[in-house]
């Protein structure tokens, strides 16, 4: 026995096939498929809340991967190493997801910076590291932040960037300079607990230096024209 279904019986079950495929996008997390310009959904939202999390400007958070989503996404790509072609692939979602995160310390414990003076802390990683590459940016903020739960520094960033000597850029009026967007991002990223320091508690130029302390302190890695030290 032959079952015949009639034209408006296939319309009505692709029609359903469709609507249950799309509202699986709309509802869809972040990382399930590739985003591009045209993309639509909750997942678009969430890499745009993501982006805005770390100072990237996406225009309205509205769920459509427009131009400046795209654009935020490329310069996000360039400024972490990665490909440069403003989708939203895993790679790019991977580095997304572990920079928005829980905030953690250098050995991995959570940690919370909820009373942190964002600007005054891009203010300080426009004085010590303008014109150094973005990730050395980002670990001048790392150290900044490092010495909060180090027993020998203070508790506060303004006690920890203010504390006599500390910083050149504070003698020299530099840190009341306004932050570049760079500045900006590096302090958010830092403090989502980014660290490419590696745990570093001090940083400085050795083509500028001869203080024996600082060479004196065990290093981690050069970053730019930063050494950075424990």
């Amino acid at each position: 026995m032959k079952v015949h279904i009639k034209p408006w019986g296939m319309v009505i079950a692709i029609g359903l096939a469709l609507s249950i495929a799309l509202s699986g996008f709309a509802y869809a997390a972040l990382g399930d498929r590739l985003l591009g310009r045209g993309s639509k959904g909750s997942e678009v939202t969430e890499l745009q809340k993501r982006l805005v999390q770390l100072g990237y400007v996406v225009g309205t958070v509205d769920g459509k991967y427009g131009s400046k989503t795209e654009a935020a996404v490329k310069r996000f790509q360039k400024e972490h190493g990665l490909r440069v072609d403003g989708l939203a692939g895993a790679q790019t979602v991977k580095e997304l997801k572990r920079l928005t995160g829980q905030s953690t310390n250098a050995s991995g414990k959570a940690v919370g910076y909820k009373n942190i003076d964002t600007n005054l802390l891009a203010r300080a990683v426009n004085a010590e590291a303008r014109g150094e590459p973005y990730i050395g940016q980002v670990a001048v903020a790392a150290v900044i932040l490092n010495r909060i739960s180090d027993p020998a520094f203070p508790k506060t960033v303004a006690d920890i960037i203010y504390q006599p000597r500390a910083f050149s850029s504070v003698d020299d009026g530099q840190i009341n300079l306004p932050p570049s967007a760079s500045a900006i991002r590096a302090a958010q990223e830092a403090i989502n607990g980014s660290d490419p320091s590696g745990g570093a508690l001090f940083f400085f130029n050795p083509a500028k230096t001869s203080n024996k302390y600082i060479w004196s302190r065990p290093q981690i890695k050069q970053i730019g024209n930063h050494m950075f030290t424990k």
